[in-house]
């Protein structure tokens, strides 16, 4: 690919990519129901929790995703991630994004990313004793969720748009609730290859759902290499973030999820600390009516 201004790129994509967007939402918003909205970790944040969509459930977010340090930047545009409730404690996830990076001579190219593959089990539940189990009175609950990250038979990772796959991750998830704040974390370690480092993830939610259609949360993640490939030094990206979720519609088929921040470490130009990151997406729920013991994420 020629070198072209990346703010050009970046432009030409989203606008295409917004245009088949909505006309992608127009034909599933009919389809939608509301789901309970017991939401914390997964889209917009970094941080997942044991939350499932429940039983024949879906949830697909479309979300314009972007990680930037002065010296490489790195956006989805958009990411499209499904998942689907098999059962009330199981998810099965399939996520695809088409991504761009920049590199530090403002150099952008763009390709299809990774797959991600996943299954969520939430295998701890407990419930506030004497009242009849449901979403709103589980007050904690633990879960894991093993993912595998594939390169597709791309051009990808020879032009510096994705790492080098695969790569598995294998987390411990909890979500418990003190009072009015909801918390949720996850401890998991990534499991590289030859030519990328191991790394340990770890992820802390703290919030407030307002009501039925508006919550808000704070994140801190810190996300650090195990060990050394070569020469190269351990990298470590630790973030602050602020972001929520807004209901968009009387009925509750859409949400707004939206989120900001940025690295609370020193910011270099040869470090992976971002001095800013974001997403804003679209959240669209699918299924058959009738009510679910799932907690949508």
């Amino acid at each position: 690919m020629s070198r072209i201004s990346g703010k050009a790129i970046l432009r030409s994509i989203s606008i295409a990519r917004m245009r088949g967007f909505i006309q992608l939402l127009l034909l599933l918003v009919p389809l939608a129901r509301v789901l309970p909205a017991h939401a914390q970790g997964g889209p917009p944040f970094i941080t997942d929790d044991p939350g499932t969509p429940g039983n024949r459930q879906w949830e697909i977010n479309f979300g314009w995703i972007a990680d930037h340090n002065p010296g490489a930047a790195y956006y989805q545009l958009p990411d499209i991630d499904m998942n689907y409730g098999w059962g009330d404690r199981i998810q099965l996830k399939y996520e695809l994004p088409l991504a761009a990076a920049t590199d530090e001579n403002n150099t952008t190219r763009a390709g299809l990313g990774e797959s991600l593959l996943g299954v969520k089990w939430r295998y701890f539940e407990h419930h506030t004793a004497g009242e009849s189990k449901s979403d709103e009175n589980m007050d904690f609950s633990l879960g894991t969720y093993p993912q595998a990250s594939i390169n597709n038979p791309t051009s990808a990772v020879r032009r510096g748009i994705v790492e080098n796959g695969p790569q598995y991750y294998l987390p411990v998830e909890f979500t418990t609730r003190l009072g009015p704040i909801d918390f949720n974390g996850e401890v998991g370690r990534w499991f590289g290859n030859k030519l990328i480092p191991s790394r340990w993830g770890r992820g802390l939610i703290a919030g407030h759902e307002f009501n039925e259609r508006r919550e808000l949360y704070a994140e801190i993640y810190d996300l650090q290499d195990a060990n050394r490939i070569g020469s190269e030094p351990k990298q470590r990206e630790l973030t602050l973030d602020l972001g929520g979720r807004q209901t968009l519609d009387r009925a509750g088929h859409l949400r707004l999820l939206f989120m900001g921040g940025r690295g609370i470490q020193a910011v270099t130009r040869l470090n992976s600390e971002p001095n800013w990151i974001a997403y804003v997406g679209i959240q669209i729920l699918l299924g058959p009516k009738g009510p679910t013991e799932g907690s949508a994420r």
